[in-house]
Order: C-alpha cells, then structure tokens, then sequence
C-alpha cells in the first residue's frame, strides 16, 4: 500500500473509510428522511424540496419499471443540468437500472452507438434534444422518450439570465415514442421494492478515448459511493452547505461533486444549465454558496471578468476541480480575492472521478494531489511496469473502490486494463506523472502525447505551466508538428489577453520562451487563435488541434 502522503494528511480525518453497504439511492432517500423540508436544488430561484426530490424519483421510477425497465437494464440520461437531471438519474436507480449518461453534445449517430451497445429501450431527455433522440425510436432498440422542458422547472420569477434552453416553452410532442416528462410522473405507476445493492451496476459513462467508439466504464453502486462519501468528508460537506453546480452532471467530476456528494450530505445544490460567470457571481452571493467544483477553464474565465467585483463570493470556503493545471497567476488572484487555495484533484471516467486531491490544509500548485481515502496508487514503468521511486515519470495505476470493475462488452480491453501488482488488481490510466518525498502526484503527460524533438523528449503540459507565466498569454495548447530535420517540433497554439491583441508577435512569445526554458522546450512556431478548441466539460482538446495540424 502507498503510504507515502501519510505525512500530509489532513490531522481531523481518518486514513481509511467504511462505506454504507447500500446502494446510491439509498443516500436520497435517507436524506428526504432527515431533511424532508430542507432545499434540495435551487433552479433559477426556485426551490425543490428533499421530500418533493424523492416524491418525484419515486413516481418515475414507477413508470419506468412499468415500461419494461428490470433490474440490470440500462437508461439513457440525454439532458443538460437541471432538476430532471437529478430526478432522472436517481430515478432510473431506484428502478434497480444502471444509468448511461450522455454528452449533450452528442448527435445521431453517436447516439446510435449507446443504444446498440447498451441496448437501451427508454432514454431521458432535454427538449432542445428531442430531435437527435427521436429518429431512433422504432428503428433501434430504442422504444420510448420521456421528454423534458427544463422551463416547467423554473416557477418563480427571477431576474437571472435564463439560457435558451430554459426560458423555451414546452412543445407539442408529435413524434412516435415521444411522451412528456409531466405525463410519466403523473402516470400513477408506483415502483416495487428497490432491490439494488452495493455490487449491482448502478452507471455507466463512457470514456472519450483516445481511439475507436467511446467505451462504456461499468460501475457498481459501491464506486459511486465511495466518490460521493470521499468528497463530503473531503471538504467537510453538512446538510447546511450550499454547492454551485456548473460542471455538467453527465461528466463524472459533475455527477459525484455537484450531485451525489451534496446529496449524501442533505446539502443544496444551486444547478446552473449553461455556464454564465455573471450568473454564477449573482448565485454564489444570493444564496451564500460554499462550495464550487468547477474545471480550471471555467474559474480562469470567472475570475478575468471584470464585473467580478460587483459580486459578493466571500461565503465560498472550498473551491476547486481538475481538468487541466492551474495557472500560478490565476490561483494567486483567487487567493489574494477569496484567501482559498484552489484544489485540485485528479480522476477518470473509469475511476468515478477523484482518486487524488490536495490535502486543503497543504495544496501543492500545479499538482494532482496525493491518493485519497483508501486509494492505492504507484507509478510504474510503460513497458517493464516496474514500480517508479520519487521522482521517476512512469504510468499512473491505482486501486480503490471507486475503479471500474470493467468496460462494458469488451472483456479484451478490460483485461489489458489492469495489471497485478502485490496480488492486488491496478487499473493503467494511460497518464504520466511522478510523485514527489511528499507522496503528492504531479501529471507529467498522456502516455501518447509526448513530443520527440530529435531524440529530446519534451512534455506539452510542462511547456504549458511555462507559458501561462507570459502575462500576455491567457491560454496555450502545445501540440507536436511535422520538421524536415528534427521529426516532429513544438509548437504552440496561443489565445492572446484582450490587451495584448494586436499588439504581441509570434516572434515576442518565442524569444520570451527562449529565455524561459531548454531550446529543445522552445515553440519553434506560434499560432494565434480566437479561442481553444474544448470538450462541454471545459477539458481542452489537445489532440484535435494536433491531428489537424498534421494532415497539414
């Protein structure tokens, strides 16, 4: 077992965890049972209840398991953040069915895919989506839609800037399949006994990947757990705390920060469908938000927003999120603003979100931070998998209860997946990191996305904390691009600072870089853009710019 970060762990917690031996669901209902009264979610000013919460899971669930949904089957879940979001997926729980949650962003034919894979019978889904879902209605396994106005949820008036997903009407529902959202819940169908347990699948998100069709990573109701138990006692999450919820709920960081975690604690959850740093400003000062999990991208563009001091934040006590390094600049101005570190933390799809996080008493900048709860983690060789010492770069693998038991329907990738080490099973995440005397992770690289420069191997995300000091630099992507000589080069992909448009040359930022790290280090081409390609959860998309710039 790595016991290395014992030294820096947080004095008032304990070093290993008992789970409940229940199922996730089981946290709602709990929670409806101790704060029935309580705010569950505040949607644009209106409040939902823990009771009213649960009332609606149940009367889901029960048309579900009326439309043929058993146990072990799977749903899918196509909907930006909202109260359906969190009805649906704890619905489709109660229903003793695994969830599939789906990017918003994901059309036809990618839809088709997580049908045929799952064979799904019945999705979930938004409004503005029902047109994507729909022609697969009949002509796959697909049977049903339940279709849902995010607007039915707004029922105060407010004053925030409603998205266009929010403020749309509902619509006449015509296609076949097609049944309202209002219609299922008021369908009178009541769920049997929920039969679900800690070993059963409870969700199933797919991985980006780096080749082929996304795969499904299959996890039981004890990974999901673990994440959501972790992260409450983490940051010391009451029933009292408030958490703003603007990473979506589909993406693992969202689900188990913004929404099974607060729901563990009976906390409230203020749910943002669109990110609005505007409408997060309004929302952290009204309703005294103490929590944000967020991803860098998202903090980098709240704090550059010039009208930030209009707003109120002092209520925040913990405030963090992975996805990327954070720039040393902006974790400063978050500090000298808020007196808060930002935390960061690090996890995969295949390992339910966070397997490290910084301790928050002893944050290390720019780091993954050191394994959490019962979470064992090393770094071994790519080739040999000999174990690594401090300091050595090697692949990341770890053990935990929140890990992936498998991929859905592909038993050879899951076998390659993981290797034994001390007769315990480590899944490979394809990362490369070191970790220092300390025990905290730093992230070196993705194993594929090293750059060999004439035999000198160069890591992007180093070149990248480098060039986030350049003060006219507000983000930076470094991806490799064909040389005559060299093989490959560095080359840097540049959104300038307002200020700087204009004004900053390509040649300005490589002679700054020549003075700042190894020539072999130094972009030998800059390319300015308007902004970096992104996926919805604000990860930034190194390797589209990268294939893109070598069909060249």
């Amino acid at each position: 077992m790595f016991t290395r970060h014992h030294k820096v762990w947080p004095r008032e917690l304990p070093k290993t965890m008992t789970l409940p031996q229940t199922s996730l669901f089981t946290n709602l209902e709990i929670s409806a049972l101790r704060y029935p009264d309580h705010t569950a979610i505040i949607y644009y000013d209106t409040r939902i209840t823990y009771r009213e919460l649960l009332d609606e899971v149940e009367a889901l669930a029960g048309w579900l398991q009326k439309n043929g949904v058993k146990k072990g089957d799977r749903v899918l879940l196509y909907m930006q953040n909202s109260p359906q979001y969190v009805i649906g997926y704890y619905a489709i729980l109660r229903a003793d069915a695994a969830v599939i949650p789906v990017n918003p962003m994901n059309r036809a034919a990618e839809l088709e895919h997580y049908v045929s894979d799952t064979q799904a019978t019945i999705c979930l889904a938004g409004m503005e989506l029902a047109e994507f879902i729909a022609p697969l209605v009949g002509n796959t396994y697909l049977e049903r839609v339940v279709v849902a106005a995010y607007s039915s949820y707004v029922r105060q008036p407010t004053d925030l800037n409603l998205p266009a997903e929010v403020s749309a009407e509902p619509r006449v529902l015509n296609a076949p399949g097609l049944i309202s959202w209002e219609n299922a819940l008021n369908s009178g169908d009541k769920p049997g006994e929920h039969t679900a347990g800690p070993d059963d699948l409870a969700v199933i998100p797919y991985s980006s990947g780096t080749t082929g069709q996304p795969k499904g990573c299959m996890h039981v109701h004890r990974g999901p757990m673990a994440t959501a138990v972790q992260r409450s006692f983490w940051n010391i999450t009451t029933s009292d705390s408030v958490q703003l919820c603007t990473l979506p709920f589909f993406h693992v960081t969202g689900m188990t920060g913004s929404m099974n975690s607060p729901i563990f604690s009976g906390a409230t959850m203020v749910i943002m469908t669109r990110w609005d740093r505007n409408v997060a400003g309004t929302l952290i000062e009204r309703y005294k938000v103490t929590g944000w999990t967020n991803i860098v991208t998202m903090a980098v563009d709240f704090l550059s927003n010039p009208d930030l001091g209009k707003y109120d934040i002092s209520s925040l006590v913990t405030i963090g999120g992975g996805g990327a390094a954070m720039p040393q600049a902006v974790a400063k101005k978050l500090k000298d603003l808020t007196g808060l570190d930002y935390i960061e933390g690090y996890g995969l799809s295949e390992t339910m979100a966070a397997t490290h996080i910084n301790p928050p008493n002893a944050p290390k900048a720019q780091c993954l931070g050191i394994p959490v709860f019962d979470v064992d983690s090393r770094i071994i060789d790519v080739d040999t998998l000999e174990e690594k010492g401090p300091g050595e770069v090697g692949e990341i693998v770890s053990n935990g209860y929140q890990v992936t038991v498998g991929y859905w329907n592909r038993p050879a990738e899951t076998e390659a997946a993981f290797v034994e080490i001390d007769g315990k099973k480590f899944f490979r995440t394809g990362d490369l990191a070191y970790y220092d005397e300390d025990g905290y992770f730093f992230m070196v690289d993705r194993v594929k996305r090293m750059i060999n420069a004439s035999g000198f191997k160069v890591w992007p995300s180093e070149v990248e904390s480098m060039m986030y000091q350049h003060p006219s630099i507000h983000e930076v992507c470094i991806i490799s691009a064909p040389h005559e000589k060299r093989g490959e080069t560095v080359k840097a992909v540049v959104v300038l600072t307002p200020e700087a448009e204009g004004s900053t040359t390509e040649e300005d930022i490589i002679a700054w870089c020549r003075e700042q790290m190894a020539a072999y280090k130094v972009p030998s081409e800059v390319q300015f853009v308007s902004e970096l390609p992104k996926s919805p959860t604000g990860k930034l998309m190194w390797r589209a710019l990268q294939e893109e710039e070598w069909k060249k």
